[in-house]
């Protein structure tokens, strides 16, 4: 008979690991509550309980599993109540956050609109959202203020133009993002717009995909310039030309930022244009069934992709779930060098222009969209692109319009030719609106610009500045020359007050890295124009000819970051 003593040992030697909640492997049962949540019911049903119930019976009728679970499956947040300061962030229980008002993202797969689209939307600001807008770095539009009961005839009034806010947030597959100029880039090595509308018309709304583990990023382009930051997406389909000559993709899956970064990886394959979706749908696959359900913090697809690696994944995508392999592929071919953000004036592969312009930070307002609208049609134009860079750009301008439609954005602050500063400075939400976010982000970003603008004044080199109100990176901090992560730290009177956490020298690209950090290196709110102005005039001091922000912070001294 064994001892007291030997029965734990016993038992911890044969204990088995815990499982991830891969359901795959036959972990079926919810492991957490967003787990259960889902399991209890999809997301994709709220949708009638709101038309049916909460819209005529008001917020005080709303299940608590749908207002803080299922809505988000719609594009539906509650906002943050006024008046609570960041400090309490972390501290309060989600009923204390919540306002009852909601933040909507319209989906806009591929920053694709035209003129009666961006109307309705400003429409929509105008009656129902106070006349806020913000266009986000994956394309969508965002607005706030809204009452549960208005939310059935915004779906109406969206539905009616071709747009919707079906899984624009919550463990769903996002917003497509692609590249604004698909289609008219003489450079681009192929017009993605068939792919993002081939997986947004066959998968979105489908509940073979509505129960993921976490979020699930896409991004499908053939821009020269790589403008939708593949390597940070979930999955991403890159545009390349193989040695027959043949124009297909190249495939990237396990990228993604917040508090544990990691870029995609190359799986080596060729994917042709006509296998996009069921590869797409191979991929997401992938997660839903092998994804690791049991902790919210690892239940991206990057931590899978990096435990499996790539051999793995790939074979496991071929076999399992497309029953065919595919060829390897070639990887692509360098960025077209500068801007990534097609900002500025450019000839299209028709003779036209584009013309791309900066709001400040993505903040817009109901006024302003119905304003783009009307410079768009008044110079011709029916299309308007959103980037992932938080900027627009007005498509099919002809060669003698260009001048016009230029003073008329200018003259609404809609900057063509914009500032090194506010052309590379984004921000999130923040704390105005935002229940996870600890700091202000949007008002002062743009104060931050105006600043610089007026202390600088001959700057010219691209740099990006991008602002978070939290540790999630929204803003993509961790990939920016200048990085802003909001937290509370003590001023020199020893008071707590709104600062950033910096991270210098992020890059994506050939030359991609995530932001060095440097110990202790911390501003308050008040004091981040003199650290910005400090560290980009001694990048302007100590640089060697040629060399961006990102090159020198990667050799420079601590005293020089500092």
């Amino acid at each position: 008979m064994s001892t007291p003593a030997a029965r734990p040992a016993t038992r911890r030697h044969h204990k088995r690991p815990r499982g991830e909640g891969q359901w795959a492997l036959g972990y079926r049962e919810p492991l957490n509550k967003n787990e259960e949540l889902k399991k209890n019911d999809d997301g994709l049903n709220v949708r009638q309980r709101i038309i049916d119930i909460y819209a005529k019976r008001g917020f005080d009728s709303i299940d608590p599993a749908d207002l803080r679970g299922r809505f988000r499956w719609y594009g539906l947040y509650t906002q943050r109540k006024p008046g609570i300061d960041g400090g309490k962030t972390a501290v309060l229980e989600p009923e204390e956050l919540d306002d009852r008002y909601f933040m909507l993202r319209v989906r806009i797969d591929g920053g694709r609109l035209n003129v009666a689209q961006l109307r309705t939307i400003a429409d929509v600001s105008a009656e129902y959202a106070r006349g806020t807008a913000d266009v986000t770095d994956r394309q969508n539009i965002q607005l706030h203020w809204v009452e549960i009961e208005s939310v059935p005839e915004i779906w109406n009034r969206l539905e009616a133009v071709g747009l919707t806010t079906t899984e624009a947030c919550g463990d769903t597959p996002r917003v497509i993002i692609g590249c604004p100029l698909a289609g008219i880039d003489a450079d681009e090595v192929i017009d993605a717009t068939p792919q993002i509308r081939a997986i947004a018309d066959r998968y979105i709304g489908d509940p073979a995909f509505s129960n993921l583990p976490r979020k699930f990023k896409t991004a499908v382009s053939g821009c020269a310039a790589q403008c939708t930051v593949h390597e940070i997406n979930d999955v991403a389909f890159v545009g390349v030309v193989n040695e027959q000559g043949e124009r297909g993709f190249d495939l990237w899956v396990g990228g993604g930022l917040s508090t544990n970064p990691m870029f995609a990886k190359r799986l080596g394959a060729f994917v042709r244009p006509e296998q996009v979706h069921e590869v797409w749908a191979g991929v997401c696959g992938i997660f839903r069934d092998y994804g690791y359900r049991r902790l919210r913090n690892r239940a991206r697809l990057k931590f899978l992709v990096s435990d499996w690696g790539v051999e793995r994944f790939r074979e496991v995508l071929e076999t399992e779930y497309l029953g065919y392999a595919l060829p390897d592929g070639p990887e692509p071919a360098a960025p077209r060098g500068g801007n990534r953000d097609h900002v500025g004036v450019h000839r299209q592969k028709d003779g036209n222009f584009y013309v791309g312009f900066a709001p400040k930070v993505g903040r817009l307002s109901g006024e302003l969209l119905h304003r783009i609208a009307d410079i768009a049609e008044r110079h011709g134009s029916d299309r308007i692109r959103t980037t992932v860079e938080q900027k627009m750009v007005i498509l099919d301008v002809a060669p003698e319009k260009v001048d016009s439609i230029v003073a008329e954005l200018e003259a609404a602050d809609l900057q063509v030719n914009p500032s090194p500063f506010r052309r590379g400075t984004m921000a999130c939400t923040g704390i105005e609106y935002c229940k996870l976010a600890i700091v202000e982000t949007k008002a002062r970003a743009a104060r931050l610009i105006d600043e610089l603008e007026r202390r600088l004044p001959g700057f010219s080199e691209p740099l990006t500045i991008n602002v978070n109100g939290c540790p999630n990176s929204c803003a993509r901090i961790q990939v920016a020359d200048i990085g802003l992560k909001g937290q509370l730290v003590l001023d020199e009177n020893g008071e707590q007050v709104e600062g950033f956490q910096i991270h210098l020298g992020g890059s994506l690209g050939l030359e991609k890295s995530f932001g060095r950090k440097v110990r202790g290196l911390k501003t308050t709110a008040d004091g981040l124009p003199d650290y910005v102005e400090r560290v980009v005039r001694n990048y302007l001091k100590h640089r060697n000819e040629g060399e961006t922000f990102a090159q020198w912070v990667r050799r420079a001294d601590e005293a020089d970051l500092s």
